[in-house]
Protein backbone atom coordinates (compact mmCIF):
# COMPACT_ATOMS: atom_id res chain seq x y z
CA UNK A 1 0.00 0.00 0.00
CA UNK A 2 1.31 2.94 -1.06
CA UNK A 3 1.75 6.23 1.59
CA UNK A 4 -1.47 8.03 0.08
CA UNK A 5 -3.08 4.60 0.98
CA UNK A 6 -1.96 4.35 4.37
CA UNK A 7 -2.87 8.47 5.04
CA UNK A 8 -6.53 7.13 3.68
CA UNK A 9 -6.70 4.39 6.34
CA UNK A 10 -5.37 6.33 8.76
CA UNK A 11 -8.13 9.38 8.27
CA UNK A 12 -10.73 6.80 8.67
CA UNK A 13 -10.02 5.98 12.22
CA UNK A 14 -8.52 9.95 12.97
CA UNK A 15 -10.55 12.12 10.26
CA UNK A 16 -9.89 15.23 12.63
CA UNK A 17 -6.41 14.46 13.01
CA UNK A 18 -3.84 16.16 11.42
CA UNK A 19 -1.17 13.63 10.06
CA UNK A 20 2.04 14.03 9.38
CA UNK A 21 4.75 11.50 7.71
CA UNK A 22 7.86 11.75 8.73
CA UNK A 23 9.71 10.67 5.53
CA UNK A 24 13.89 11.31 5.28
CA UNK A 25 14.49 14.86 5.39
CA UNK A 26 10.94 16.24 5.83
CA UNK A 27 7.52 15.61 6.71
CA UNK A 28 4.54 15.24 4.72
CA UNK A 29 1.17 15.95 4.80
CA UNK A 30 -1.71 14.61 2.09
CA UNK A 31 -5.46 15.87 1.50
CA UNK A 32 -6.80 17.91 3.67
CA UNK A 33 -4.15 17.84 5.73
CA UNK A 34 -2.24 19.68 3.15
CA UNK A 35 -4.50 22.07 3.22
CA UNK A 36 -4.55 23.26 6.51
CA UNK A 37 -0.47 23.08 6.91
CA UNK A 38 0.08 25.08 3.62
CA UNK A 39 -2.86 27.70 4.65
CA UNK A 40 -1.46 28.13 8.30
CA UNK A 41 2.57 27.82 7.46
CA UNK A 42 2.66 28.77 3.38
CA UNK A 43 3.89 25.55 2.53
CA UNK A 44 3.58 24.81 -1.37
CA UNK A 45 0.82 22.41 -2.30
CA UNK A 46 1.82 19.59 -5.35
CA UNK A 47 -0.87 18.02 -6.61
CA UNK A 48 0.11 13.99 -7.14
CA UNK A 49 -2.00 13.67 -10.41
CA UNK A 50 -2.36 9.76 -10.15
CA UNK A 51 -3.79 9.75 -6.67
CA UNK A 52 -5.79 13.45 -7.30
CA UNK A 53 -4.62 14.24 -4.44
CA UNK A 54 -2.36 17.39 -2.80
CA UNK A 55 0.21 16.87 -0.63
CA UNK A 56 3.24 19.61 1.10
CA UNK A 57 6.11 19.23 2.52
CA UNK A 58 8.17 21.06 5.26
CA UNK A 59 11.94 20.19 6.29
CA UNK A 60 13.10 18.79 9.69
CA UNK A 61 14.25 21.76 11.04
CA UNK A 62 11.01 23.41 11.09
CA UNK A 63 9.32 20.85 13.22
CA UNK A 64 9.10 22.83 16.59
CA UNK A 65 8.07 25.39 14.51
CA UNK A 66 4.98 23.47 13.24
CA UNK A 67 4.14 21.27 16.29
CA UNK A 68 4.26 24.62 18.01
CA UNK A 69 1.83 26.56 16.29
CA UNK A 70 -0.56 23.28 15.78
CA UNK A 71 -0.60 22.83 19.85
CA UNK A 72 -1.66 27.02 19.98
CA UNK A 73 -4.33 26.21 17.70
CA UNK A 74 -5.35 23.26 19.27
CA UNK A 75 -5.20 20.83 16.50
CA UNK A 76 -5.11 17.62 17.08
CA UNK A 77 -2.13 15.84 14.68
CA UNK A 78 -0.43 12.52 14.62
CA UNK A 79 3.16 12.03 13.60
CA UNK A 80 4.18 8.73 12.06
CA UNK A 81 7.03 7.09 10.94
CA UNK A 82 7.27 6.14 7.66
CA UNK A 83 10.59 3.70 8.55
CA UNK A 84 8.84 2.36 11.21
CA UNK A 85 5.61 0.98 9.67
CA UNK A 86 3.86 4.01 10.08
CA UNK A 87 3.81 3.84 13.87
CA UNK A 88 2.75 6.44 15.45
CA UNK A 89 5.77 8.60 17.03
CA UNK A 90 3.91 11.52 18.88
CA UNK A 91 0.33 12.51 19.02
CA UNK A 92 -1.47 15.56 20.39
CA UNK A 93 -5.27 15.26 21.71
CA UNK A 94 -7.28 18.37 22.30
CA UNK A 95 -10.75 15.97 23.00
CA UNK A 96 -13.48 18.28 22.41
CA UNK A 97 -11.32 21.79 21.83
CA UNK A 98 -9.64 20.20 18.67
CA UNK A 99 -9.69 23.23 15.78
CA UNK A 100 -9.17 20.52 13.05
CA UNK A 101 -12.50 21.35 11.20
CA UNK A 102 -12.36 25.13 11.69
CA UNK A 103 -9.44 25.90 10.78
CA UNK A 104 -9.85 23.02 7.28
CA UNK A 105 -12.57 25.42 6.36
CA UNK A 106 -10.91 28.68 6.35
CA UNK A 107 -7.86 26.56 4.35
CA UNK A 108 -10.46 25.18 1.71
CA UNK A 109 -11.72 28.96 0.39
CA UNK A 110 -7.96 30.11 0.96
CA UNK A 111 -5.82 27.59 -1.21
CA UNK A 112 -9.32 27.52 -3.41
CA UNK A 113 -8.40 30.79 -4.62
CA UNK A 114 -5.02 30.73 -4.37
CA UNK A 115 -4.88 27.93 -7.27
CA UNK A 116 -7.30 29.58 -9.08
CA UNK A 117 -4.98 32.86 -8.66
CA UNK A 118 -1.79 30.71 -9.98
CA UNK A 119 -3.79 29.08 -12.36
CA UNK A 120 -4.38 32.74 -13.92
CA UNK A 121 -0.97 33.81 -13.35
CA UNK A 122 0.57 30.01 -15.28
CA UNK A 123 -2.01 31.25 -18.24
CA UNK A 124 -0.46 34.81 -18.68
CA UNK A 125 2.64 33.16 -18.08
CA UNK A 126 2.00 30.55 -20.83
CA UNK A 127 0.49 33.63 -23.30
CA UNK A 128 3.33 36.13 -22.51
CA UNK A 129 4.70 36.66 -26.34
CA UNK A 130 0.89 36.39 -27.60
CA UNK A 131 -0.61 39.22 -29.61
CA UNK A 132 -3.66 39.84 -27.01
CA UNK A 133 -1.51 39.50 -24.21
CA UNK A 134 -1.52 43.60 -24.07
CA UNK A 135 -5.60 44.03 -24.51
CA UNK A 136 -5.76 41.33 -21.59
CA UNK A 137 -3.83 42.69 -19.47
CA UNK A 138 -5.16 46.36 -19.79
CA UNK A 139 -8.48 44.58 -19.18
CA UNK A 140 -7.90 43.12 -16.22
CA UNK A 141 -5.95 46.15 -14.58
CA UNK A 142 -9.13 48.21 -15.47
CA UNK A 143 -11.28 46.01 -13.56
CA UNK A 144 -8.36 45.76 -10.28
CA UNK A 145 -8.41 49.35 -10.59
CA UNK A 146 -11.95 49.74 -10.24
CA UNK A 147 -12.27 51.32 -13.53
CA UNK A 148 -14.45 48.93 -15.04
CA UNK A 149 -17.60 47.53 -13.81
CA UNK A 150 -17.36 42.98 -14.65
Amino acid sequence: MGIVGVVTEVKKVHPKDLTIIDIGKFFYAYGKDAYVLSYLFGYKLTKIEAENVYSCAFPKQSYSKVISKLENDKINYLILDRHNNYNVDEKSDNRNLNNYDKYFEKAKVFVNIRIRIENIYNYLMKNIETENINNLLKNMEEILNGKRKV
